[in-house]
């Protein structure tokens, strides 16, 4: 297809539920805005759990271990690499999630890189004291604001290094004088939720004190029970993050305003996959499939393009053929994706076939090694359509089957409880038969794939990792 567009803007968010956008009391104006000038994927789905297993479908548009048992996007054209070689100025900025670096491939195809890893000092590596000096510090930045005559738009310790990012990439747009792509990834929405204090008055009117935030993070952090108080607190932590996550996508907005490319440029905005909130009794994204960490946003927005909705399921594996799409530059022939660029002129999908997620699950759900390698644990596959979700731990054979129609928060499993009904026979048979099919293809994988071959892994991002809480 011609080109739609001379750029292309990718925000991903890591963590970023479905519901976490839009709503009555919302706090996400700017993403909100973005969402109802174009099209929203109503039924996007990440395709794992967490980073490493979702990151490969939207840069590679090819599942994890889909050449091997090790994590990392495959050795095929990554989507920079494909619109480099088009041409194209290409940058990268990932605000400091270890899973994203040039160590997994996540640089190739990039003329400006920075995954905010190395070099960075103690507290860079340290994610939860950082954003406990934030929390610390809040009470003398709001005094230091007030004299100083700021607004405390960023953290004296920013946590999730969100300036960081958004000033590499603001000097990329302002510096890049041809077509471009620019990526980048958000970490605010991650554990620990850090809100500069003014996003944390933005998105709630009670009176948070300094020891009710860090009392909640202590005791999630401890592994202690959770309860209401402690619950609801670290929900409204995270919408603080949303938000400010929201206003820095506003202030890169603003830059295309600036640089007179806004009326040349498609946005798209997508979660790389949820966050449980005690919603199948755990918390942040542990090792499960059900769709409060599966079900993410997606929207695209052209100038001057339709708005809308689809309700048709999709996987982030269509990320990298749509952007080529719109970009007019032809997709890879191994990508696993399809473009859902059709859509975004008013054309109907077709019928693609199951969504399939995976998972990799050790001795017990909040125990985990760094998921580095498909044999860490069980594996764990999930096959969704429009209606139903179906999930299988491929080595104990256990199956669940839900009807999202009648039980939309995927609590009545179908497989366990015959004797209220089953599920047509048909609708078990071919979302299992979707599973083995995927499980065949990861099995057909060679041993030693190519992220085998990489070498151990750099201090820096061990360290990192560990403080995200892959350990």
């Amino acid at each position: 297809m011609p080109a739609a567009v001379d750029n292309v803007v990718l925000v991903t968010i890591d963590s970023l539920r479905q519901d976490a956008l839009g709503g009555e009391d919302s706090v996400s104006p700017v993403l909100d805005d973005l969402a109802a000038e174009g099209v929203t994927f109503e039924n996007a789905m990440a395709q794992g759990n967490w980073t490493p297993f979702s990151f490969p479908s939207v840069h590679g548009s090819r599942p994890v271990f889909d050449e091997g048992p090790d994590i990392g996007v495959a050795s095929t054209p990554t989507l920079a690499e494909r619109l480099s070689e088009a041409g194209l100025g290409t940058g990268g900025f990932n605000a400091a999630n270890g899973f994203l670096t040039d160590h997994w491939g996540y640089d190739r195809g990039f003329d400006a890189f920075e995954p905010f890893v190395d070099g960075s000092g103690f507290l860079a590596r340290h994610p939860t004291i950082q954003g406990w000096v934030q929390l610390g510090t809040s009470p003398f930045r709001r005094a230091a604001g007030v004299l100083g005559g700021g607004d405390d738009d960023r953290p004296v310790a920013d946590a999730s290094r969100m300036g960081e990012l958004e000033d590499h990439a603001t000097e990329f747009l302002e510096t890049t004088d041809d077509g471009f792509f620019l990526w980048v990834h958000y970490m605010d929405t991650h554990t620990p939720y850090v809100p500069a204090p003014r996003h944390l008055r933005e998105v709630s009117d009670t009176n948070f004190g300094l020891l009710r935030m860090l009392g909640s993070h202590f005791r999630t952090g401890m592994g202690w029970d959770v309860d209401e108080r402690t619950l609801g607190t670290l929900r409204t932590l995270y919408d603080g993050t949303v938000r400010q996550v929201d206003e820095s996508v506003g202030r890169l907005l603003d830059t295309l305003e600036r640089e007179g490319v806004a009326d040349e440029t498609a946005v798209v905005v997508a979660g790389d996959h949820g966050e449980e909130f005690l919603d199948h009794g755990h918390l942040s994204h542990y090792p499960k499939l059900y769709r409060e960490l599966i079900d993410v946003p997606l929207l695209v927005t052209l100038p001057d393009g339709e708005s809308g909705s689809v309700t048709q399921p999709v996987g982030l594996d269509v990320i990298p053929p749509t952007v080529c799409d719109l970009l007019g530059v032809e997709s890879a022939d191994a990508w696993a994706g399809h473009s859902v660029a059709p859509a975004l002129e008013g054309e109907e999908l077709d019928d693609r076939g199951p969504v399939v997620s995976v998972a990799v699950r050790g001795d017990s759900v909040t125990t985990q090694p760094i998921p580095r390698h498909r044999d860490d644990g069980e594996l764990l596959v999930s096959a969704r359509d429009a209606r139903w979700t179906y999930i299988e731990h491929t080595e104990s054979g256990h199956r669940e089957l839900y009807d999202r129609h009648s039980d939309p928060e995927e609590r009545r499993d179908l497989c366990a409880d015959a004797t209220d009904g089953e599920a047509p026979p048909p609708v078990l048979d071919r979302l299992s038969g979707a599973v083995a099919d995927h499980v065949d293809r990861l099995d057909s994988a060679p041993e030693d794939g190519q992220r085998g071959d990489s070498g151990d892994e750099s201090e820096e991002i061990t360290a990192r990792l560990k403080a995200l809480g892959y350990k």
